[in-house]
C-alpha cells in the first residue's frame, strides 16, 4: 500500500469527481483510477460506487474515511518528528497569495507574539490549499468565500473561525481632467466605448464573485475583455498600467500598493467576501491548537 493511494482516495470524497480529483492529484485520469482500484484491492473493500451518475463514495468508503484522514495525519506527525524538534513548532499555512502578500504579517505579529512558534507560508488558489487542508499536508487554510461560489467542507471534520470581511470593487487607473482625478474607463460602458476588462481565469475562485457582481449590477455591462489571469496583484498591476479594469479586494490596494487605482463605478457594482480559517477537527498538532486559540480570540 502506498500512500498517495490514499490521499487519492481522500481527494475523490472532498470533490466527488475522478476527472477533477485527478487534475488536483496532478496525474492522469486512468492512473488515477488505477490508484484507487489498488488502494480498493489492498483493503479488500469496494471505496466507489462506479454504477451509478454521478459516482458516489459507497457505505465502506465512507467508514474508512475518517481513517484514511487521520492516518494522513499521523503520518504527517510521524515525519515531523523524525525531522527534528524544531519542525513541531512550524505551523504550514495556505492561502491566496492576496492575502500572504497584504494582511498575513499582521495576522501572524498578533497570533504568535509570546509563542514558541514558526510559519511556513504556502499559497495557492482557493480549492488547491483547500485540498492540501484535507491531504493533512497543510495544517490551518485562510481563504476567502462568497455567496455566488462557497465553499462547504464538511463541517463534522473542519472548525472554522471568521476573520472579517473585504469588498470587491472595479478599479481603474486614475488621469487628470479639467473636473479633477477620475477613472480612465468607468462602468458600465457604451456600445461605441466599450470597457476593457482584466477579468479572472475562469478556473479562479474570483472568477465566479466577479461574475456574481457584475450579475446584480444597476445595468447591463458594455465590455470587452482583454486580459484573463489567476492572480490578483497581475491583474491590478495591468489596470495600474492604464489597460483596463480589474476588480481588486480591499487588501490588494492596502498599505500604498497601486496608489494612482480609483473606483471604476460606485458600490452597486461591488461585492463583499468573508475572510476565513478552517483547520482538520482531528489535527491534534500543538502548535495548531496554540495559534488557533490565538486566533479564535482574534490576536
Amino acid at each position: 500500500m502506498e500512500t498517495r493511494w490514499i490521499q487519492d482516495f481522500v481527494t475523490l470524497t472532498e470533490v466527488r469527481n475522478f476527472t477533477r480529483a485527478a487534475e488536483l492529484r496532478n496525474v492522469s485520469q486512468a492512473a488515477f483510477s488505477r490508484r484507487i482500484q489498488a488502494l480498493e484491492q489492498w483493503l479488500g473493500a469496494t471505496l466507489v460506487d462506479r454504477s451509478c451518475f454521478p459516482m458516489r463514495i459507497t457505505e465502506a468508503g465512507e467508514r474508512f474515511r475518517p481513517a484514511a484522514i487521520a492516518l494522513l495525519g499521523q503520518i504527517s506527525d510521524v515525519k515531523a518528528e523524525a525531522a527534528g524538534e524544531q519542525e513541531g513548532h512550524v505551523l504550514r499555512i495556505a492561502l491566496p497569495f492576496a492575502l500572504a502578500a497584504t494582511r498575513l504579517a499582521q495576522w501572524w505579529s498578533d497570533w504568535s507574539q509570546g509563542l514558541d512558534v514558526a510559519a511556513s507560508i504556502g499559497t495557492g488558489h482557493v480549492l488547491d490549499t483547500m485540498q492540501s487542508l484535507s491531504e493533512g499536508s497543510v495544517d490551518m487554510v485562510i481563504c476567502y468565500q462568497h455567496a455566488a461560489n462557497p465553499i462547504a467542507p464538511d463541517m463534522s471534520r473542519h472548525e472554522k473561525i471568521f476573520l472579517g470581511t473585504e469588498k470587491v470593487r472595479p478599479y481603474s487607473v486614475a488621469v487628470e481632467t479639467p473636473q479633477g482625478r477620475s477613472a480612465k474607463f468607468s462602468l458600465p460602458g457604451s456600445a461605441q466605448q466599450k470597457v476593457p476588462l482584466l477579468m479572472y481565469a475562469p478556473t479562479v475562485y474570483f472568477s465566479k464573485v466577479v461574475d456574481s457582481a457584475i450579475e446584480n449590477a444597476p445595468q447591463a455591462l458594455l465590455s470587452a475583455t482583454m486580459v484573463e489571469s489567476a492572480m490578483t496583484d497581475v491583474l491590478a498591476n495591468m489596470a495600474h498600467k492604464g489597460l483596463g479594469v480589474a476588480w481588486l479586494p480591499d487588501s490588494s490596494l492596502e498599505h500604498g500598493r497601486f496608489p494612482d487605482l480609483v473606483l471604476a463605478a460606485d458600490d452597486q457594482w461591488g461585492t463583499e467576501v468573508d475572510i476565513v480559517a478552517y483547520r482538520l477537527r482531528n489535527n491534534g498538532r500543538k502548535v495548531l491548537e496554540r495559534v488557533w486559540k490565538r486566533v479564535g480570540q482574534g490576536g
